[in-house]
């Protein structure tokens, strides 16, 4: 039984050496980072004045959030469009439960003030 697998263990052992080897490869080989000006945000030659790591509002993230559920939500609906005849019946109750639950979701966040951007 274990003979079986021996090819595959073997790779994966070849795998893993290689792996490590290239990894002490460059930790030996490389040359450590300079802690020069090397790191700073480049403004066209003027001196960099504050930081480039600026706090973003959460409001960015919720969007991209809603944005990203209801666009595999689209996907699924195209998905199921495709495929609406053979399902029959049940598919179409399926959807529509799928319909309601996102409407339901999006009132939630609609109420909530999640689509208002002036907040």
């Amino acid at each position: 039984m274990l003979a079986t697998y021996a090819p595959l263990l073997a790779w994966l052992a070849l795998v893993l050496a290689f792996v490590v080897g290239i990894l002490a490869l460059t930790a030996w080989i490389g040359r450590p980072q300079a802690a020069t000006g090397k790191g700073d945000p480049y403004e066209c030659g003027m001196i960099p004045r504050g930081d480039a790591r600026h706090r973003f509002s959460v409001h960015y993230y919720l969007v991209a959030v809603l944005f990203i559920l209801f666009d595999v939500e689209a996907l699924f609906l195209i998905l199921w469009a495709l495929k609406a005849r053979s399902l029959g019946l049940v598919g179409l109750v399926e959807v529509g439960l799928f319909l309601a639950v996102l409407a339901v979701g999006w009132l939630h966040i609609w109420r909530r003030g999640g689509l208002e951007w002036d907040r």
